[in-house]
């Protein structure tokens, strides 16, 4: 197991335009969360140790928040030519086992993950109501093997500012994970050594 961090981008910056198909087929684009108050992306995947761990709370975290009016979306950006458990039909199983209640996307050319600047998974980016990045981090100090308990506490704070129309903290930890999974070739530029 990998420890890589996010790469924190700049706060402030615009949400890049996405379109991407999930496991059922349906397409979900940045314009389907317009009439959100604000928008949560995790870059995630179905096999990532960290991901496993924290998502549990995330899924009840996720219906919390979604009932509030916030758009919610899980991306996975994973080569599944090498890692097949990430691909949509495992996607759709997982969906379904856990009870996601938000989109679960396929980014297959990887390019979202670079829009984004995703370098794990999970990763975490919080976007206000204009879709200007207020938060990227951790979900919370909860690791695998590390005896903290999934509490949500840091991405729960940033959320409940933003709802409640106050400044997110700019005291922001990296989100830790399992780094994705790139097509041999395709590493975007903070990759390449």
């Amino acid at each position: 197991m990998a420890d890589t961090l996010s790469t924190m981008q700049p706060l402030g910056t615009k949400a890049p335009d996405f379109r991407l198909p999930g496991p059922m087929g349906k397409t979900v684009s940045l314009d389907d969360f317009k009439d959100s108050s604000a928008l949560l992306m995790v870059f995630m995947c179905n096999h990532c140790p960290f991901v496993q761990h924290v998502l549990p709370h995330f899924a009840r975290l996720a219906q919390e928040y979604q009932a509030r009016g916030v758009g919610i979306v899980g991306i996975s950006s994973n080569d599944v030519q090498s890692y097949p458990q990430d691909g949509p039909a495992k996607m759709a199983e997982l969906s379904k086992s856990r009870g996601l209640t938000f989109p679960y996307l396929y980014d297959e050319a990887q390019e979202v993950a670079k829009a984004y600047g995703a370098a794990c998974t999970p990763d975490f980016y919080l976007f206000d109501g204009n879709r200007r990045l207020v938060y990227r981090g951790q979900m919370d100090d909860s690791r695998p093997g590390n005896n903290r308990p999934v509490t949500g506490a840091d991405l729960r704070a940033a959320l409940d500012a933003v709802l409640e129309g106050r400044p997110v903290s700019d005291d922001q930890k990296p989100s830790v994970g399992c780094n994705i999974k790139w097509k041999p070739g395709n590493e975007p530029g903070y990759f390449r050594r």
